[in-house]
């Protein structure tokens, strides 16, 4: 005949759920450190990552608007060909040291371009009013950039996608009447994502995003930003790297 199994106590089972809670904890704390230990790898990794070079020989930076210090002719030495200076949005304050970075990095040997960042809250005529007093026709500039990033969401008065595809029409064909050349539209995610300029006007892309090659325009792209935050000897603060699509 066969012996009944003695009944488990409910103090021997909280002890046993108990055990099984703690190898939980365990393993989630393990995967928890796991995910820690891979960010920060990847945070020291893309301070002074860039793309191959074999794959993109023609590579280079951009400066921001109001940035201190570069050293330009160690951007050079890094391998860059070329640098994309921002001029500051239309009606903020003035950049005292744009032409002196200007100056600097055509004397390091860099070819230069110069971007445009889109207020999607003012009209054409006086974003472009503004580029064409700061930029002068130069034909050593390389074509103008275009930064289309912010959305009309906080316009006051309101501003409907319509009007801003209108004026950023507008605004493009200023830019390329003044310039001589035809403008990059540097793009962002969520501007494509509400607005579609990528299959709406045919100009060379700039796409953005760090490490991973973008995607989001649907179409090929000629210039990548592919580490927003280098860490180089350039400069104290972090720099764009930007590459070119041979």
């Amino acid at each position: 005949m066969a012996r009944k199994r003695p009944r488990r106590t409910a103090s021997a089972r909280a002890v046993s759920r108990g055990g099984t809670w703690r190898w939980m904890l365990r393993g989630f704390a393990l995967v928890g450190l796991v995910a820690f230990a891979f960010a920060a790898w990847l945070w020291w990794d893309m301070r002074e990552w860039q793309p191959d070079e074999a794959l993109y020989p023609e590579q280079g930076a951009v400066i921001a608007s109001g940035a201190g210090p570069v050293r330009f002719e160690t951007i050079r030495a890094l391998g860059g060909a070329f640098v994309y200076l921002e001029l500051p949005v239309t009606g903020g304050a003035a950049d005292p040291g744009f032409a002196a970075r200007l100056g600097a990095a055509r004397a390091a040997g860099l070819r230069v371009g110069v971007i445009h960042p889109f207020d999607p809250c003012q009209r054409a005529d006086r974003q472009s009013g503004d580029f064409t007093r700061q930029i002068a026709r130069d034909p050593e500039l390389l074509p103008p950039a275009i930064t289309l990033v912010p959305l009309a969401d906080g316009c006051n008065p309101n501003v409907s996608d319509a009007a801003v595809e209108s004026e950023l029409m507008t605004l493009i064909n200023q830019i390329e009447m003044h310039t001589g050349k035809p403008a990059i539209l540097r793009l962002g995610r969520a501007f494509e994502g509400r607005h579609g300029i990528a299959t709406m006007i045919q100009r060379d892309l700039w796409l953005m995003r760090d490490r991973a090659r973008p995607d989001y325009a649907g179409r090929p792209w000629l210039l990548w930003s592919a580490n927003s935050q280098r860490m180089t000897q350039a400069a104290e603060e972090p720099i764009e790297w930007v590459v070119v699509q041979k």
